[in-house]
């Protein structure tokens, strides 16, 4: 069998339209994305005092 008898190949998958894909791909990117992490705190420098009560 040459290349020109064989039959084309579809390309994508029938019976999904465009609006069911666009819907899953959405909704697994939900699923899958981790929660945002809170902010960090900031501590504002303490000194030897406060660090290491031994010292003080």
């Amino acid at each position: 069998m040459s290349t020109a008898q064989r039959e084309p190949i579809p390309s994508g998958v029938a019976g999904v339209s465009m609006r069911d894909l666009l819907a899953a791909c959405a909704a697994a990117k939900v699923v899958s994305t981790p929660p945002q992490a809170p902010p960090v705190k900031r501590d504002v420098r303490r000194g030897v005092g406060e660090r290491c009560r031994k010292v003080a």
